[in-house]
């Protein structure tokens, strides 16, 4: 029975030192939305404007800003094929290749005609995810006050899902179907003009540069292989078959080269970095938020 009275006499005690709990959390809370906040939105915007800046694209009359970088590919267990790339931004302003046929001593060479340049489609749409994370972040300046933890969260997502976005475009290559590749505009960019038997295909994976090098041969009309298409695929294997302008083709060979982009690699270190600080911030609202749940923080 004491023990029940002292319980209900500590009440009030208890439910001051709530309240002061309470009061100091209100106000660490209240300095989380009013400044660390926006230290990290600063911080954000910083990385991910560097990150931007490797992006570039050319302005006219300014193309020297952004430099351009020649890349060798080769492989160290074959040498069928080599190449000299030049980047510049998401533009391949020049490719120059040579091939060794197989079984044959045969050499041919390619590059692209002086008219032509290939935009790497990955590097333009990472771009334009990371300039739509800056538009976020940029939307809620120093003098934007946030309400709740749950308006703090919800920029944190929006930012998260472009940066997600553009750093699985470095990181998964789009798949092309075998007659993509045979009727892609990149088939047309060089000269001489590509034999009929050969067919290129640039892509970004990771931090590297891919250049892949498909030969052909064709089928016999009345071949008695059975012929089954080749589905989409980033990399075709040699057996690989398809079908294009009433001819069927079977891949012989596939050499695949490839060279180390270094501004690439940074531009991942920058996500990364970008997406940790927009998870740590949420991880910090989730703490108060344990502290008020019936309040939508």
């Amino acid at each position: 029975m004491l023990n029940s009275q002292r319980s209900v006499s500590e009440l009030p005690k208890m439910s001051a030192a709530s309240q002061v709990e309470r009061a100091v959390l209100e106000e660490e809370f209240n300095w989380l939305l009013k400044e660390e906040v926006h230290a990290v939105l600063k911080q954000l915007q910083d990385v991910l404007k560097e990150a931007s800046r490797r992006f570039s694209m050319p302005t006219p009359g300014l193309e020297s800003q952004l430099k351009q970088e020649n890349f060798i590919l080769g492989s160290s267990t074959m040498d069928q094929v080599k190449g000299v790339l030049t980047l510049q931004g998401e533009a391949l302003t020049q490719a120059d290749i040579n091939l060794k046929v197989a079984k044959s001593s045969q050499a041919l060479h390619f590059q692209f005609r002086d008219d032509k340049q290939w935009k790497l489609q990955q590097i333009q749409d990472a771009r334009n995810h990371v300039n739509q994370a800056l538009q976020l972040l940029s939307s809620h300046d120093e003098s934007y006050h946030f309400k709740t933890g749950a308006e703090v969260n919800k920029l944190m997502d929006a930012v998260m899902l472009q940066l997600t976005r553009a750093r699985n475009r470095l990181t998964t290559p789009a798949s092309m179907t075998l007659p993509e590749l045979a009727t892609s505009g990149l088939m047309k960019m060089f000269t001489p003009p590509m034999p009929g038997d050969v067919m290129v295909n640039f892509y970004i994976n990771l931090s590297k540069l891919c250049l892949t090098v498909y030969q052909l041969h064709v089928l016999p009309p009345n071949t008695t292989k059975n012929f089954k298409p080749a589905g989409s695929s980033v990399l075709h294997n040699p057996g690989a078959m398809f079908e294009l302008n009433n001819n069927r083709f079977e891949v012989s060979h596939v050499h695949k080269v490839e060279c180390v982009v270094p501004w690439l690699n940074d531009t991942l270190v920058f996500f990364t970095i970008s997406l940790q600080l927009c998870q740590q911030l949420k991880d910090k609202i989730s703490v108060f938020s344990s502290f008020w749940n019936y309040r939508p923080f």
